[in-house]
């Protein structure tokens, strides 16, 4: 089915042609509400953008040689333009979540001042395509215009309390996983137009923010596919300005197929010029769906179709405040630091609506998936699960911040003024499993770049050049190759890494000799001591099964901690849970090492990525407690502790395909 019938930005445009696509497919999402018009608040904007602003960025700064410094950022956060944000009580729109970002004070909806210590470099605000500003609309209309009983409950609810109104978004979630959404939701062509609206001003709002050098403002929505409440949900990331990006709206995802939306990415690119990504994210509440080794609905998975997950999925956010999506104890059963963040998030999907067994727990991590796609890969030729890995915050807040002491919540009705969120229930329509202090305070995406800019940042996520963290800004490196020693710290080390090797989210071909790594992890300058650096490598064995292994390869007080067996022994604990405080006695500032894998084996097909951890430091969970005086469960206090962590994306050792190549080098090993 082709997308782009025509060129033209007025009557048949290329945005109406992909709506009418859309339609012709069967694709409906939460629809507009024709009850009553959408007014955007686009008052007291950012100044008038240049030229310079509005495009890409290329060519408006100074670039490094290379990429010289961790840009940090949110790839995933919404403001009252998202069906559910509005509804669980956020008012603060795309503005406010921009001014946020680069560093203002702003006021939250429940009233307190909010600021980051530290501004962010850049932010992409991807609201839900499906209903975009429907419950705003909901809210606004005339209720004896509403006539459909469950619409008219739950703007009765809305207006009723900050509680109701978001029981009545719980009770719409729900609705949307059941498939059960009133026939008012459902009508793509009435949203439509809304949809233009919203988008537009949104773009020319980005435009105005974007500050090429300073602070990037990137276009993006998030696609939100949710079978039967199991969660498959990916941001979709523009590179473009909104003289690209405006000849589309976002694409409806309730209730398609995924190969529907790298359609729409691939006619945005054919049509346009421009560049787009889609980054999955809470695999951790999908069931088993979001990286099955199967084609979606059953079937061998094949070579195109691992090709185009791979082409349009090059990253994954493996963290974030709906739980980390690392790897689960059940799966690592030797990983001591395995199941960081599981807990409340490992009952089920979403809303709870299926529980999840054992055998899907593999379809949820990131570290199966990795370990997956070598498997696809030496069956069909082509890896779906080559992907880099970053953390946001999926904040319905408008308010990006990762940080455990400036901790602004999941939703505005567990903001930061809240006392009671870390005891209350978090269960999005049902009865029962998930509490407050189930909630990380979120995760941020590191992208190595030569400058702060829409190209430069876009292409270090295309390329893979990223990485992950749990909040801490921790600076971290890697970089593979085959003759790096020791002494290339002495001298140009990054020159070294780029020269003779490849960063993190690169490739190596198998030479017939062990893989060496240059890996190199500095503290958050105003956080916590590193405790140790681990590699997780993963591989495909002789019977084409996968296996893993995690090394600790750098440690602090590598002497007075020596390995017992294979185990180093833990770096401790200073952390005060009464006070919420943690002294840098134990630690490193810097770790680094030059490690060659001593298990190489000449045509393995394997992944090597980085684990940093932290010391142990408080959680918000601990803050709350000492801000409020609260007396919280014991196990809520001992949840209240843990070791904050970055994850880099993998390097990937190639083997040779051809039979003579494996031959060679099988020689020589």
């Amino acid at each position: 089915m082709t997308f782009l019938a025509v060129r033209r930005r007025n009557s048949v445009s290329l945005r109406n042609a992909i709506w009418e696509g859309a339609m012709r497919k069967g694709i409906t999402g939460l629809a507009v509400l024709a009850v009553a018009a959408f007014n955007t608040t686009a008052c007291n904007m950012a100044d008038e953008p240049d030229e310079a602003a509005r495009g890409t960025g290329e060519g408006t700064i100074e670039l490094a040689e290379f990429p010289d410094r961790p840009y940090w950022g949110d790839t995933h956060l919404h403001t009252d333009n998202s069906i559910d944000a509005f509804g669980f009580g956020v008012r603060l729109g795309p503005e406010e979540a921009l001014k946020f970002a680069r560093g203002d004070e702003v006021t939250a909806t429940t009233g307190g001042k909010a600021q980051l210590e530290r501004p962010l470099d850049f932010l992409v605000i991807a609201d839900h395509s499906d209903g975009l500003g429907a419950t705003r609309r909901l809210y606004d209309a005339p209720r004896l215009l509403i006539r459909d009983p469950a619409l008219r409950r739950w703007h009765d609810m809305m207006h009723e309390s900050p509680e109701q109104s978001q029981r009545a978004v719980a009770e719409l979630i729900t609705a949307a996983a059941n498939d059960a959404l009133p026939a008012g939701l459902r009508d793509p062509e009435t949203q439509r137009e809304a949809t233009e609206t919203i988008w537009s001003d949104h773009l020319e709002m980005l435009d105005r923010y974007n500050r090429p050098g300073t602070f990037t403002a990137l276009a993006g929505f998030e696609y939100t596919l949710m079978p039967d409440g199991n969660n498959l949900h990916r941001v979709v990331m523009f590179r473009d300005g909104s003289d690209r990006t405006g000849r589309v709206v976002p694409y409806p995802g309730l209730d398609g197929e995924v190969t529907g939306l790298w359609d729409y990415m691939e006619a945005y690119e054919r049509e346009t010029g421009g560049r787009t990504l889609a980054i999955p994210h809470n695999s951790n509440l999908s069931n088993g769906l979001m990286f099955e080794l199967t084609m979606p609905g059953g079937g061998p998975m094949t070579a195109e179709y691992a090709r185009r997950r791979a082409k349009w999925e090059p990253v994954v956010e493996a963290t974030q405040i709906k739980g980390d999506s690392e790897t689960h104890s059940f799966l690592s059963p030797n990983d001591e630091f395995a199941g960081f963040g599981t807990a409340g998030w490992e009952l089920g999907n979403l809303p709870l609506t299926r529980r999840t067994t054992p055998d899907m727990l593999a379809g949820n991590y990131f570290r199966e998936a990795l370990k997956r796609g070598l498997t696809i890969e030496d069956r069909v030729g082509a890896n779906p699960y080559a992907f880099g890995l970053i953390g946001s915050t999926d904040s319905h807040t408008a308010l990006a911040s990762g940080d455990e002491d400036n901790f602004w919540g999941k939703h505005t009705g567990n903001e930061f003024t809240d006392r009671d969120r870390a005891m209350e229930p978090q269960n999005l329509g049902t009865s029962e499993g998930r509490y407050g202090w189930h909630y990380l305070a979120g995760g941020y995406a590191a992208a190595w770049a030569r400058g702060n800019t829409r190209a430069e940042i876009f292409d270090a996520f295309a390329r893979r050049e990223v990485y992950a963290t749990t909040g801490p800004r921790m600076t971290v490196r890697l970089f593979g190759g085959f003759d790096f020693t020791d002494d290339d710290w002495a001298g140009d080390w990054v020159r070294a890494g780029y020269t003779r090797g490849v960063p993190m989210g690169g490739e190596l071909p198998d030479r017939g000799r062990a893989p060496t790594f240059l890996i190199s992890a500095l503290k958050d300058p105003d956080g916590a001591n590193l405790d140790r650096v681990q590699v997780v490598k993963g591989w495909t064995n002789g019977d084409g099964e996968a296996e893993e292994q995690v090394y600790d390869v750098v440690w602090s007080d590598m002497d007075e901690r020596a390995r017992s067996g294979t185990k180093v022994p833990a770096v401790g604990d200073t952390v005060d849970r009464k006070r919420a405080t943690y002294t840098n006695t134990i630690g490193a500032a810097e770790l680094r090492t030059t490690w060659t894998d001593p298990d190489y084996r000449a045509g393995q097909n394997a992944f090597y990525y980085v684990r940093v951890l932290e010391i142990p430091t408080p959680r918000w969970v601990l803050f709350d407690m000492v801000r409020f005086g609260l007396d919280l469960p014991q196990a809520v206090i001992d949840a209240g502790v843990a070791q904050e962590r970055a994850y880099s994306s993998p390097i990937w050792l190639r083997p040779a395909r051809d039979r003579e190549a494996r031959r060679r080098i099988a020689a020589r090993s």
